[in-house]
C-alpha cells in the first residue's frame, strides 16, 4: 500500500488516507468523547450542551455529570443513567470525559 492510497469511508462519506484506515482498525474504533478522549465502562463524563430527552419535557443541562457509563455496540453512543431514568442512551459527541 502506498502513502498516496485513499479509501472511500463510507460511514463519513468522505476518502480517506489508506493509513489513517488501518490505524483506526488497529486500536479496535475506540469510543471517544468530544475531545477525542477514549472512554471506558464506569468512566464519568459531563453534558457539554443542554440536551432535550425525548419522551419526556426533562432537560439535561450543560455542566451534569453522568457516573457509570455504559459502552454500547455503537461506537458513537453510550448508555447511562442519571436521576432515575434508566435506558438513556447519550451520544459521545455531547460528552466529555471527567
Amino acid at each position: 500500500m502506498a502513502d498516496d492510497d485513499y479509501v472511500y469511508d463510507e460511514a463519513s462519506g468522505e476518502w480517506r488516507p489508506a493509513a489513517d484506515i488501518a490505524a483506526e482498525a488497529a486500536s479496535g474504533g475506540a469510543v471517544r468523547d468530544s475531545a477525542g478522549t477514549p472512554l471506558e465502562n464506569g468512566d464519568q463524563v459531563v453534558v457539554i450542551k443542554d440536551l432535550k430527552v425525548k419522551g419526556s419535557s426533562t432537560v439535561i443541562k450543560q455542566g451534569t455529570v453522568i457516573r457509570a457509563i455504559r459502552l454500547t455496540d455503537d461506537p458513537a453512543e453510550v448508555d447511562c443513567r442519571h436521576d432515575g431514568m434508566r435506558g438513556l442512551v447519550l451520544r459521545t459527541e455531547f460528552l466529555r470525559k471527567r
